[in-house]
């Protein structure tokens, strides 16, 4: 195990106020200083998106309080998942781990601090592929301060190089190869269906990348480790983003773990308790989606013949 700061991933395309608070909220982080930052931004996929474009490489550019700081500007518009994927690979390739983050994110001041340790900590450990800074709003009673599962959450996470390098995004292969049982142990035991945007990107429907790092991890039996409270929100659920949707409903369930000296466990195990929770959880937020996604459909019709 060595004790290091982890290189700083951080992806940006055309949403400079949400920029602006990543990069304030990660400066809050002790770490910062200590830490490199690489920031992909991405070029314009339109001729609307490039005054905003222009707009948050202008700030990226002004940005100080790291121990470096490289830019590297996209010529054309590569798209969010061709991006992560060519920037994370390039990055570990040099680094042997990175810390990923996206544009829409800011963090607990502890954020770096709790990333950091858990690289540090499993770096060795080759069940371990994943390190999540978020997780569920569960409650945390009993479960201590972090767990393991096998699922994958994508909203500020770490990896390393050796784990990285088997990342494959084949969604055909995977289509004609899963089982049935596979499926639905993938799909949480069909609490949330995660198989759905694997056969969207294989329609050609969307291009996203963290269904195919899941997949990969499930695939070869690796364990993900969650903050059992989060120490990132997501701030880009405002219609904004490549592929979030415009929800203020989920908003509502999202705050930030404020805690500095979080002890991380080390029985490499699932936490089936946590896991529990999660389901639970997953299945209310569910239901309730359903019920507010009739709510809209009923306002809509009323609006038009009342």
């Amino acid at each position: 195990m060595t004790n290091q700061y982890s290189p700083i991933a951080l992806f940006v395309y055309n949403r400079p106020r949400h920029t602006l608070k990543t990069v304030e909220a990660l400066l809050k982080n002790p770490e910062a200083s200590s830490s490199e930052l690489f920031i992909f931004s991405d070029a314009a996929k339109h001729e609307g998106d490039r005054s905003a474009v222009n707009e948050v490489r202008a700030f990226i550019h002004q940005i100080t309080g790291f121990k470096t700081i490289t830019i590297i500007e996209r010529e054309k518009n590569w798209g969010l998942a061709n991006s992560i994927i060519d920037g994370v690979t390039a990055i570990c390739d040099k680094y042997g781990r990175v810390i990923v983050l996206e544009d829409d994110l800011i963090f607990s001041e502890h954020f770096l601090g709790y990333m950091n340790s858990a690289l540090n900590k499993y770096e060795d450990n080759q069940l371990v592929w994943h390190i999540s800074g978020w997780n569920y709003p569960i409650d945390p009673s009993g479960l201590g301060d972090a767990f393991f599962w096998k699922t994958m959450n994508c909203w500020g996470w770490a990896t390393w190089a050796n784990r990285w390098n088997k990342f494959s995004k084949k969604p055909d292969e995977m289509i004609r190869g899963w089982s049935p049982q596979k499926i639905n142990a993938f799909n949480l035991d069909a609490t949330y269906n995660f198989w759905r945007q694997v056969k969207l990107n294989r329609k050609g429907k969307i291009n996203t990348w963290a269904v195919f790092w899941y997949a990969t991890i499930f695939s070869h039996g690796g364990l993900c480790l969650n903050p059992t409270s989060s120490y990132v929100m997501n701030i880009g659920h405002d219609g904004t983003g490549e592929n979030c949707r415009n929800s203020d409903h989920f908003s509502m369930y999202q705050f930030i773990n404020e805690k500095q000296d979080i002890v991380l466990p080390d029985l490499v195990k699932v936490s089936d308790d946590a896991v529990c929770r999660i389901k639970i959880f997953l299945d209310k937020y569910a239901r309730q989606s359903q019920a507010l996604y009739w709510l809209r459909k009923i306002q809509m019709v009323s609006e038009i013949y009342f």
